[in-house]
């Protein structure tokens, strides 16, 4: 089935040859003007993936950025704008976007790009009506017993994560992240094999998305009060740290 892709972008010139480009790769493409626009059409759903202009007429696209994920949307965001500067870029990757793509750029560029950011951010399937939790460990080792107080668990075949009984509200690049540094049990991995296995092997982009990504994740397990943290060993990648509780 053709992935959706919606085009936030208000200037004609720019958007007409975009959307002939992408649509000759077989991609569905919805094309807005507004952030308004963008983050209406978010709320219905069905869409993969946002390629988002930053000067749109009404919300600045790192506040659509921001929304979107606020909201939930946890579908792939390639920030396409002029503004080059390295302040720009960080400021994008720590509001949720998942790529960055300074104008003018090659055709082929942005189509290696997009399908990089397919294969890796489309958002996890929808989950059905609340039930318990089956309880898991960082491991995802399936467990019948009640989860204590900020115990990290993993279902990795329905994509969602809990501390305690919370569940984690974490894009798909976070649980990637999350469960490949789970499935080592405390051993360190590298930088680069975060980079291959959760982005791409082929990646265009800065590592400076997975650092935004990981300080994001960081923070979501911190204010959910989890017992277990994602460490830096420096030079070499991150290891999953638990703690136990207080006797």
């Amino acid at each position: 089935m053709p992935h959706q892709l919606l085009l936030v972008e208000d200037d004609d010139q720019i958007a007409t040859p975009l959307i002939r480009t992408l649509e000759r790769e077989e991609y569905l493409v919805e094309r807005v003007d507004t952030g308004t626009a963008a983050l209406e059409r978010l709320e219905s759903g069905g869409v993969d993936l946002v390629l988002l202009d930053l000067g749109l007429p009404d919300v600045d696209g790192l506040e659509v950025c921001r929304r979107a994920r606020g909201s939930g949307f946890e579908g792939g965001i390639l920030i396409l704008t002029a503004r080059g500067g390295e302040l720009d870029r960080v400021v994008g990757l720590d509001v949720g976007a998942d790529d960055y793509l300074a104008k003018p750029f090659p055709l082929a560029e942005l189509l290696a790009r997009v399908r990089a950011l397919l294969r890796r951010s489309v958002g996890r399937p929808a989950a059905a009506a609340p039930t318990e939790p089956a309880a898991a460990s960082p491991t995802t080792t399936p467990s019948t017993t009640p989860p204590s107080e900020g115990e990290l668990r993993i279902d990795p075949q329905a994509r969602r994560a809990w501390a305690g009984s919370a569940e984690l509200a974490l894009t798909a690049k976070e649980f990637d992240v999350l469960a490949l540094v789970a499935s080592e049990q405390g051993n360190v991995v590298t930088r680069e094999r975060v980079m291959d296995e959760v982005w791409d092997e082929n990646w265009f982009g800065s590592t400076k998305t997975l650092d935004a990504t990981l300080g994001r994740l960081r923070q979501k397990l911190d204010d959910a009060g989890a017992r277990s943290r994602v460490t830096t060993v420096r030079g070499v990648g991150f290891r999953l740290e638990s703690d136990t509780l207080d006797a």
